[in-house]
C-alpha cells in the first residue's frame, strides 16, 4: 500500500557503479545513516548476493536496551541498479525479520550523474508489531539526510572541498539503513 512506505530521490554526481560500491560496503552504512541510529558494522565483508546476512550495532533511545544489534538480510542485489535488505534480529538461535525493508534504486542520469531513490517499506509488518512500533519510526526527512550523506561519500575529493578533518569529518553516525 502507498501509505506503507516512504521514499526520497536525489541526483548524485557520480556513476551508479561508484554509488553501488558504497552501498554494498556495510562499513559505510553508519556514515550514510540519516537517523543517527546506525553505530557500526559488525561484519566487514562487502555485500555480494541476495540472502547474505550482515550485522550492525545500533542505538535508539526508545529501544528497551538503548544499544542493540540488527541482522540484515540482503533481499535484492542487482549491481549497479538495486540493493535492498530487511532488518531482523537473533531470537532463540534463529533470525527473525519484522517485515520492513530498505531499498536503493539507482538509475543513470547522463554520463556522470545517477538518480538515487531510497525507500523504506513496512507493508509486510504484521499487526502484532505495528501495535508496538509506529511506522515509519522516524521523520521521513531522514531519508533525504541519508541521500545527502551518500552523495558526500561518493563525491570525488578534488570537488568536495572537504579534506580529512574538514567540515563534516566528525559527523559521526548518520538510515537508516541498519
Amino acid at each position: 500500500m502507498a501509505d506503507d512506505s516512504v521514499s526520497a530521490t536525489t541526483v548524485i554526481n557520480a556513476p551508479a557503479e561508484a554509488i553501488f560500491a558504497v552501498l554494498a560496503d556495510p562499513a559505510k552504512h553508519a556514515a550514510i545513516d540519516g537517523t543517527g541510529w546506525v553505530r557500526e558494522t559488525l561484519d566487514s565483508t562487502p555485500l555480494t548476493a541476495a540472502g547474505q546476512i550482515f550485522r550492525m550495532s545500533m542505538y535508539h533511545p526508545n529501544h528497551p536496551d538503548g544499544n542493540y544489534q540488527v541482522a540484515n538480510r540482503v533481499q535484492k542485489f542487482d549491481p549497479p541498479s538495486t540493493i535492498s535488505w530487511e532488518p531482523g534480529y537473533d531470537a532463540d538461535g534463529s533470525l527473525r525479520f519484522g517485515g520492513w525493508t530498505w531499498r536503493y534504486d539507482l538509475t543513470p542520469a547522463g554520463p556522470s550523474n545517477t538518480t538515487v531513490t531510497l525507500s523504506y517499506d513496512w507493508s509486510a509488518v504484521p499487526d502484532s508489531i505495528r501495535e508496538h512500533i509506529g511506522f515509519p519510526p522516524f521523520p521521513p526527512e531522514h531519508l533525504g539526510n541519508s541521500l545527502a550523506h551518500l552523495a558526500e561519500l561518493v563525491r570525488p575529493p578534488s570537488t568536495s572541498g572537504r579534506g580529512p578533518g574538514g567540515p563534516g569529518a566528525d559527523r559521526g553516525a548518520g538510515p537508516g539503513p541498519g
